[in-house]
């Protein structure tokens, strides 16, 4: 089961799956060139939130097509510090569908 951490530091914020960097994905689709944001809404938490979806579903037409609804509904509401983990992105990206 992946582990998905955010954290504001000293010099901004991170975010990392099991620990390691997560793939900010611009290369993929890049709503934004600046570093990964949450707690509002806006293009960098719209990018984080399509890089969350882009590793945990491994399809970029998914991923972008939930970007919107999943930044509004969770990465707007994060706290300074977050996880998620693979059974949470399951549930969050069924309810999103349903």
């Amino acid at each position: 089961m992946k582990r998905y951490l955010g954290e504001r530091t000293g010099t901004g914020p991170e975010v990392t799956v099991d620990g390691q960097p997560i793939d900010e994905a611009r290369d993929k689709h890049s709503y934004t060139k600046n570093e990964f944001e949450w707690s509002y809404e806006g293009p960098e938490p719209r990018q984080l939130a399509f890089a969350l979806l882009l590793d945990h579903l491994g399809d970029v037409e998914a991923a972008k097509a939930l970007s919107e609804d999943f930044m509004v509904e969770i990465v707007a509401n994060f706290g300074n510090d977050w996880e998620l983990t693979s059974d949470d992105m399951d549930e969050i990206i069924a309810d999103l569908r349903a």
